[in-house]
């Protein structure tokens, strides 16, 4: 073995059904009083208990998905305004987003409280859209200082919205396999987030208020960011961060639909990887595997259904060559790029 691996510093807590009290302990911990929560008004019924904890001086509802340049502007002059020392995000990814926005140019910690499986929570990755184009990046200032997970808070999300967020954490453990830093930890945290995505997703698809379904889902999505966080953006992602910018796609959906397509270009490339994500699934190959599981949950097929133009599909293939690493088991092309957002943009079967 040959190899560098990082571990980031971050204070993880399950906390099912005492968010309220967790938050402000971790509030507490980080020696800090003047809390700038960030969270959508739609998000209201769960953040009003948390908020009644805590020392309050900014509750800031004016989330974008994609985090838009100008959004985030205005956060960080009222982060500023309101001379907070500490941000609280409640919500998905949208939220922990721009939570991270504002940490990235003022330096105050996160406590990161999700209410999906999105698991931006557990990277040190930032996103930004200016225009039509989505910037990604990494910074060790944007990782939130803690997490707190409370299975409660997940039991009003939409089934729908389920099963596109758990296929999104699910994206994070495929592309995990082969990013560009991807290591053997790497691999063995994704292999494992699998399984327990696996066996949670099928409980919460079903019974989208089960608590033990949650959290085994929860515990799959944290495992997946962890190891994304180490590995790196791989395929599938460059993917969905050129297409969510340029056709301001939803997050998840277009995770959920992209996943199977890319799996199917590189497992043949990638033997390794291929065991590992079949092992997880119990499962003969990787895409057979992913492919029942999909069948399962009813998953989004088609990136046409979420707004994606015909004519966006020779649009993202030189931003994607560009985009897509270097190491990618598959070496990519003009035309295999092309026929792989074809059949995503279709929802033909993955070939």
């Amino acid at each position: 073995m040959n190899f560098t691996h990082e571990t980031l510093p971050q204070r993880v807590v399950f906390a099912a059904g005492s968010a309220a009290e967790a938050v402000a302990a971790e509030v507490a911990a980080l020696k800090c009083s003047r809390v700038m929560l960030i969270a959508s008004g739609r998000e209201a019924g769960l953040v009003d208990p948390i908020a009644k904890k805590l020392p309050v001086v900014l509750r800031h509802e004016d989330v974008v998905m994609h985090v838009p340049v100008e959004v985030a502007v205005r956060a960080r002059e009222a982060a500023e305004t309101s001379g907070a020392d500490v941000l609280v995000s409640v919500g998905g990814g949208s939220t922990t987003g721009l939570a991270k926005a504002v940490a990235m140019t003022t330096g105050l910690p996160i406590i990161a409280v999700p209410t999906t499986y999105a698991g931006s929570e557990a990277t040190s990755v930032w996103g930004l859209t200016e225009g039509e184009t989505k910037t990604t990046g990494v910074d060790n200032k944007v990782l939130p200082a803690s997490i707190v997970y409370d299975a409660s808070l997940l039991t009003s999300l939409p089934g729908k919205m389920t099963v596109a967020s758990g296929l999104n954490a699910m994206a994070h453990c495929v592309d995990s396999m082969w990013g560009p830093r991807s290591d053997p930890i790497d691999r063995a945290l994704a292999q494992e987030g699998i399984r327990g995505l696996a066996e949670g997703l099928p409980v919460v698809a079903a019974d989208p208020a089960s608590m033990a379904g949650i959290e085994q889902t929860l515990y799959g999505a944290y495992l997946a960011a962890v190891a994304f966080a180490s590995a790196g953006s791989g395929m599938h992602h460059k993917i969905c961060h050129v297409l969510g910018g340029m056709f301001n796609l939803p997050h998840a959906q277009t995770h959920a639909v992209v996943l199977p397509y890319v799996l199917a270009f590189n497992s043949p490339n990638a033997a390794d990887a291929d065991v590992r994500i079949a092992t997880a699934f119990g499962s003969p190959t990787a895409t057979a595997g992913l492919a029942a599981l999909r069948k399962t949950l009813d998953a989004p097929r088609a990136l046409k259904d979420f707004g994606m133009p015909e004519s966006g599909i020779e649009k993202a293939v030189a931003p994607l060559l560009r985009a897509i690493p270097v190491n990618n088991p598959t070496p990519v092309t003009h035309e295999n790029v092309t026929a792989l957002l074809r059949a995503a943009w279709e929802g033909s079967e993955p070939a």
